[in-house]
């Protein structure tokens, strides 16, 4: 058990880093943290306080409609990860000030490959899940012909869309908008599975 939480914790840790390194990229991040930038556009207060906010209200939901989802692993996601992300963005934007573009290219490949060794640590935890993951898994299960693949797709759409929907309601040009959706969250959609799989299967309490 000790293992598990350490675990959690330090895959919670190494995806905050990484959500950091995605914003500092400005390439794009994952569809998620789309929707959150977008709702830090518009609502000015900390990243970190605002990510408990957002996963809070999507905590009620999954505890009306599946608390089975919900474990310790959720609870220090949902605390540690926004506040993670919020200072590692202040400690790389510090130390890596007006990156060029190949500089910016090879951080967001290096981010990607750490949010994947972070969720491998944290899955395989198997601590509960976090709050966004865990409305498509209630949604898929509850709409019994829904396959989960399809709702997470659905579900990553909507979060693009109402994150670019929210920059542009904040004054955001297309230039800035293409930091917060571009080619870093078409690679995080593509390339996300196969390598959380392959960290998977090298951590310890693989599943397979």
């Amino acid at each position: 058990m000790k293992l598990r939480v350490c675990m959690s914790v330090l895959g919670v840790l190494v995806c905050g880093a990484s959500v950091g390194m995605f914003r500092t990229a400005a390439l794009g991040v994952d569809p998620f943290q789309s929707l959150m930038s977008g709702l830090n556009a518009v609502i000015p207060i900390s990243f970190g306080t605002l990510y408990i906010l957002v996963n809070g209200v999507l905590l009620v939901f999954s505890l009306v409609f599946d608390r089975h989802k919900i474990g310790l692993a959720t609870v220090i996601n949902l605390t540690l990860l926004g506040y993670a992300a919020e200072y590692s963005q202040k400690c790389f934007t510090f130390l890596l000030p007006d990156l060029p573009f190949p500089a910016r290219l090879l951080l967001l490949l290096v981010a990607l490959v750490v949010m994947c060794m972070g969720s491998a640590l944290y899955f395989n935890a198997d601590l509960g899940v976090s709050t966004y993951d865990a409305v498509a898994l209630v949604i898929s299960e509850r709409q019994r012909k829904a396959r989960f693949k399809v709702c997470r797709i659905l579900s990553d759409l909507c979060c693009v869309a109402l994150g670019t929907a929210l920059c542009r309601l904040s004054g955001m040009g297309w230039g800035e908008i293409a930091g917060v959706v571009g080619i870093g969250t078409v690679a995080t959609a593509f390339c996300m599975g196969p390598l959380i799989n392959f960290f998977s299967r090298r951590f310890p309490l693989s599943r397979e």
